[in-house]
Parts: structure tokens; C-alpha cells; sequence
């Protein structure tokens, strides 16, 4: 069995969009879903209605990692999938990860296209192909075995930015076998529309070069908020 977590702070429009997108595939692979909405989330996103094979929860602590992992210790399914709530993956995303599990791989990610044209963020697009500096972000769609996902420690959650870049990188220390499925997901664009181009770029890159050079997590969460302007930041939670 699948269980996809969606973590989410102030996304109620997209949730309502994705849980639309994802019934069909979620019914047809009788997969569970669990959303974990972040405890300082102002929009009503944890009143939205939603389907019984569903579960809707708000969590005390505060981050990413904490709602993921707070949805991964009530899990059923035994392999876990953190989707982002602004993220749409292809139709047949749950037939590709479980025939790449039945393949002998212990997790995995997917290439992701924007939603937006631009020939530019096509470039950006084409390294999630591959593997790369920026292999293993959230906007990937991480999938594992639960028991491996707990036995690698969960997410940390002490960072506040870089949680799954750091969980990443205890996968490749631990020589976990992964696949990046090449069937692209619809990542949203939102961040390139309220921010130049160049802006985002040169702030991920100096974001993930400062993490692998051990630079603390509240400092990299402060670097991030001053580097990407608002209104994107109203989708950013706090520290």
C-alpha cells in the first residue's frame, strides 16, 4: 500500500486542486493520503472538504519536516510519498513508483516540468532529469519504504529549508538505491513569477553551497526569506 503525504501551509486553493487531480489514481491504486497542515496556516485549508480515503491533520510543531513526519508515523502504506501541495503529478505517478519498487529500488524521485513556458525554466527542468547539485528538493516527489524512511532517522527536524536535501544526503551516505523516474510532474512557477529568474537561481545555488558547507539552519532559513521576495514568501512558513 501507498501513503502520500502533503504537507501544506496557506495552500487550501491548491489542495482543493490537487485532491480533485489525484482522486482518480489514489481510488484506482487504493492508495491513502494524508494531509498535514503546518499549525500556523491562516487560510482555512484544514476545513476543506475531502474524500473519506483521506485524512486531514494540523500539527502542533512547527516546519516542514515536522508535519512529514507527523503523517509518516500514521501511515498505513508501506511505501511513503511526499508530494508538495503545489505540485501535480502525471496520471500514472503511482503505477511508476510501484513498478519501480517492484524493480528493486528502495526509493526515488521524478523529473518535474514548470507550468509556465519559458525556455529558461526549461533549461532549470532539464537537470531534474539526472542526477545533480540540486537532486533530491522537495518539488522531486521523494518516495521510499517507510521502514527505510524511519530507519535513515526521518527528516530532521531541525532544518527549517533544506529538509529534504538533507535527507537526500543521508540516502546517498547510506547508498540507498534510487531512481529518478523520468514522467514528469507540473511544479509551479509561482516562485520564478514573483522574483526574477536570475534571483531564484543564484539563491538556490548559494542556498545548497552554503548547506553542504554545514551553514546552521536558522541562518539558511534567514538567508532564504531575505533573498526571495514576497508574495511568494506568504507561502513560506515561519520560523
Amino acid at each position: 500500500m501507498i501513503t502520500i503525504i502533503i504537507p501544506a501551509h496557506n495552500e487550501r486553493e491548491n489542495l482543493l486542486k490537487l485532491v480533485h487531480y489525484i482522486d482518480n489514481p489514489v481510488v484506482a491504486s487504493n492508495a491513502e493520503v494524508i494531509i498535514s497542515i503546518s499549525c500556523d496556516t491562516t487560510d482555512g485549508s484544514e476545513n476543506i472538504k475531502v474524500p473519506p480515503y483521506i485524512k486531514l491533520i494540523k500539527c502542533d510543531g512547527r516546519g516542514r519536516a515536522t508535519q512529514m513526519n507527523r503523517a509518516a508515523g500514521m501511515a498505513k502504506g508501506n511505501v511513503l510519498v511526499f508530494l508538495h501541495a503545489d505540485v501535480q503529478p502525471p496520471k500514472s505517478f503511482l503505477l511508476d513508483i510501484e513498478k519501480t519498487m517492484d524493480g528493486g529500488f528502495e526509493a526515488g524521485f521524478f523529473s518535474y516540468r514548470f507550468d509556465k513556458e519559458s525556455f529558461f525554466l526549461k533549461i532549470n527542468a532539464s537537470f531534474t532529469a539526472k542526477d545533480g547539485i540540486f537532486t533530491g528538493g522537495g518539488d522531486q516527489c521523494l518516495f521510499i519504504q517507510k521502514t527505510l524512511f524511519e530507519a535513515l532517522g526521518k527528516f530532521d527536524e531541525n532544518q527549517v529549508v533544506m529538509e529534504d536535501f538533507e535527507f537526500f544526503q543521508r540516502m546517498k551516505k547510506n547508498r540507498i538505491k534510487y531512481k529518478i523516474i523520468k514522467n514528469d510532474l507540473v511544479v509551479s512557477a509561482r516562485k520564478y513569477e514573483n522574483n526574477s529568474y536570475i534571483r531564484v537561481n543564484l539563491s538556490n545555488l548559494l542556498l545548497v553551497v552554503l548547506f553542504k558547507m554545514g551553514y546552521p539552519a536558522r541562518k539558511l532559513k534567514s538567508l532564504h526569506d531575505c533573498l526571495i521576495r514576497t508574495p511568494y514568501r506568504n507561502n513560506t512558513q515561519p520560523s
